[in-house]
């Protein structure tokens, strides 16, 4: 891998963890506004609505002009949404518009790959950007929990911008500083001989080529349980961020600051074992990961029997250890059909459309779950559970956990099942 890569790489990583601080600083200002505990759901669901809606748009978007002008443009959209934040936005609707510049993004920071590098290198490549996204995830996670953490409020009641910022406020604002960063980083993202494909300004023919990709991929074999495995693992994945926090706080006693420390130790989990894909799984052998799967549904039921600190961080540690293992081979492989059927830009923006339901329908049930199923707080409970609680009442745990667990571990072994027939039918390589 060469420095263009590693500049590139850069300002993914920059401008992802900046995405995942102003999360957990949107939480922090959902608390200190009152919110009801089910708005924490809604607010990752109106980050991911904008990748179902601008999906037919963001390919020919992102194939209309080099990949870095594309990412320098949607990231100058996510500042606008975090200088929204700052300045009385609803953070809602104001994470809303970084969702939408995070959307717009998305192909241009995955096509790059597949146009910079030839496609032996993709799962290598993949291990570094799925290592960078998640590092991203696992810093911004922490970054996010301490600017908006108790620790600041006495320092910043200490200084003169007490009197301007609150906690959640003062790490919004030091995020815009990530942003401008990011977008530093983009303007030495290095211009590549690609042929430009003109941006279509009419919707309906957008929609209808963007369908016929869609068709496309899903038709392909390798493709199509490329993408169903892909699409539950980011469905899954921003569904378990939610369920590791409130189990932190209701089984461990954590407060939110330490629970999102527990979120990180998954995220260092998913780090390490796209790395170790990276190294160890061709791309031809890329669907021998499946039972990593299956395996990582059924370790997430385990959650419901984990009561101590340490072993919890070693569950979850594992877990993403499982994710990231069987997640970088298959999404390098679809990459590679994809850019082979219909180009980098498009084939990233129909991952996108289908992840991104998969995000929408999972954060959905568990956002109806929490509203409707969720317990008073006992007298009993804890200071951490009261604090976090004590609006919308204690979430259903052992359904969720166990509905959570048992759908990722079906859905993979349905998924087994299919290949092996693909296997024993010649249309797929074992």
């Amino acid at each position: 891998m060469n420095r263009g890569f590693f500049i590139i790489l850069g300002a993914q990583f920059l401008s992802a963890l900046a995405d995942n601080a102003l999360f957990f600083a949107a939480l922090a200002l959902l608390k200190e506004q009152h919110s009801p505990e089910w708005h924490l759901s809604m607010l990752l669901w109106c980050f991911t609505v904008s990748y179902v809606v601008l999906a037919p748009f963001a390919g020919s978007f992102a194939d209309s002009m080099h990949k870095g002008k594309a990412m320098m443009i949607c990231n100058g959209i996510k500042l606008a949404g975090c200088l929204g934040m700052l300045v009385g936005l609803p953070p809602i609707m104001a994470y809303a518009l970084v969702g939408f510049g995070a959307a717009a993004y998305s192909p241009a920071k995955y096509g790059i790959i597949t146009e910079y590098l030839p496609h032996e290198k993709l799962v290598a490549a993949n291990g570094w950007l799925e290592g960078a996204t998640v590092s991203a995830i696992i810093f911004g996670t922490i970054l996010g929990g301490l600017l908006a953490g108790s620790h600041v409020a006495p320092w910043l009641n200490s200084t003169v911008l007490g009197a301007f910022f609150s906690p959640a406020t003062f790490a919004i604002a030091a995020i815009i500083l990530l942003y401008l960063a990011a977008s530093w980083l983009n303007c030495y993202i290095p211009k590549l001989n690609v042929e430009l494909k003109p941006l279509q300004l009419q919707p309906v023919a957008l929609i209808k080529e963007f369908w016929c990709c869609v068709a496309k991929l899903w038709k392909d074999p390798q493709g199509q349980l490329s993408l169903g495995v892909t699409t539950l693992f980011w469905g899954a994945g921003a569904t378990m961020r939610l369920v590791v926090l409130n189990w932190a706080i209701i089984w461990l006693n954590f407060s939110m600051e330490q629970a999102t420390q527990l979120v990180a130790v998954v995220a260092f989990g998913i780090a390490a074992g796209a790395i170790l894909a990276g190294h160890c799984v061709p791309l031809k052998k890329a669907f021998s990961v499946l039972p990593a799967g299956i395996a990582m549904g059924i370790m997430v039921i385990g959650m419901l029997f984990v009561h101590n600190i340490w072993l919890a961080a070693f569950l979850m540690f594992i877990v993403g250890c499982l994710s990231g293992f069987f997640v970088v081979p298959l999404n390098a492989m679809l990459q590679h059909r994809g850019h082979t059927l219909m180009g980098a830009g498009h084939s990233i923006a129909v991952q996108n459309f289908n992840e991104n339901i998969g995000i929408l329908v999972m954060v959905g049930i568990h956002a109806l779950m929490v509203k409707y199923f969720s317990q008073p707080v006992t007298e009993a409970a804890s200071k951490a559970v009261a604090h976090q609680f004590q609006i919308s009442g204690i979430p259903p745990m052992y359904a969720i956990i166990t509905g959570f667990g048992l759908m990722v571990a079906l859905t993979m072994i349905a998924i087994t099942v299919r290949f092996r027939r693909g296997v024993r039918a010649g249309i797929m390589n074992d």
